[in-house]
């Protein structure tokens, strides 16, 4: 195993040591870090040595966090939650799936302490039209196959958010008094639920359309068009003039 994916003993995280917090959420398989690169990176160490799926890394900061297309994710120590966990699917279509699954899984935990969500595809949780959590899913492959995808998970838990991206993100605690704790509470139960692999059921489309913030809207990226729910593959649905476009991936813009 990775020594720098080593759970460390003496980690405080909101009064917790790392054996109390792992004994608390019902996660034996959790590395409680003070400081990480990214817990995505130290995760995939820990696939890489042959972690099973439920193994979760939770780091107080993170010094290079990062969410799609490489850009960077603000991640201080003591503001948020900043969780990689692993999960080992079959399916070569998993990375649409998971990100969409995940976002529901997010969205139902903070509901369940208070805080209601819409969710904004591909991967944004957004609060009050702004962005308060983001979703990473990267999978590492042997040949054809996933050996393992490790979900990245930021979540703006206390403010205030960097000036910077003011405009464009926020925090939980600008709608309700939360904690951390509390919020992994409620999230690694619904993450340790997730299927791996199968295409989206009607009951999970229902659920996110319940919370599409894009459906309706029109966009100019990935195609213009207007927004039109997901399908089962969790491809993004565009009625274009030449018809219905599917993205499983790619940058939204709202025009």
């Amino acid at each position: 195993m990775a020594g720098a994916a080593l759970p460390d003993r003496r980690v405080s995280y909101d009064g917790y040591g790392a054996e109390a917090l792992a004994a608390r959420l019902g996660t034996p398989e959790l590395h409680v870090l003070p400081e990480v690169t990214s817990a995505l990176d130290a995760l995939h160490a820990l696939a890489g040595d042959g972690a099973g799926p439920g193994t979760a890394v939770l780091a107080d900061t993170q010094t290079r966090g990062r969410g799609r297309q490489g850009r960077a994710w603000h991640s201080p120590p003591g503001r948020g939650v900043w969780l990689a966990y692993l999960m080992r699917p079959a399916s070569t279509s998993v990375a649409a799936l998971l990100s969409v699954r995940v976002g529901l899984a997010v969205a139902d935990a903070l509901d369940a302490v208070g805080i209601a969500v819409r969710l904004k595809w591909p991967n944004d949780v957004l609060l009050a039209d702004r962005k308060v959590a983001g979703i990473l899913c990267e999978t590492r492959w042997r040949e054809a196959a996933p050996a393992w995808a490790a979900v990245g998970i930021g979540i703006n838990v206390h403010g205030p958010v960097p000036p910077d991206v003011a405009l464009v993100a926020t925090a939980l605690d600008a709608a309700g008094r939360v904690s951390r704790v509390g919020v992994l509470e409620q999230l690694l139960p619904r993450l340790r639920a997730l299927p791996a692999d199968g295409a989206l059921s009607s009951e999970e489309r229902t659920r996110w359309a319940a919370r599409d913030w894009l459906a309706g809207r029109r966009l100019t990226e990935p195609v213009v068009g207007v927004a039109r729910g997901l399908d089962a593959d969790g491809a993004l649905r565009v009625e274009t003039e030449g018809g219905v476009h599917r993205a499983l991936a790619g940058h939204v813009v709202v025009a």
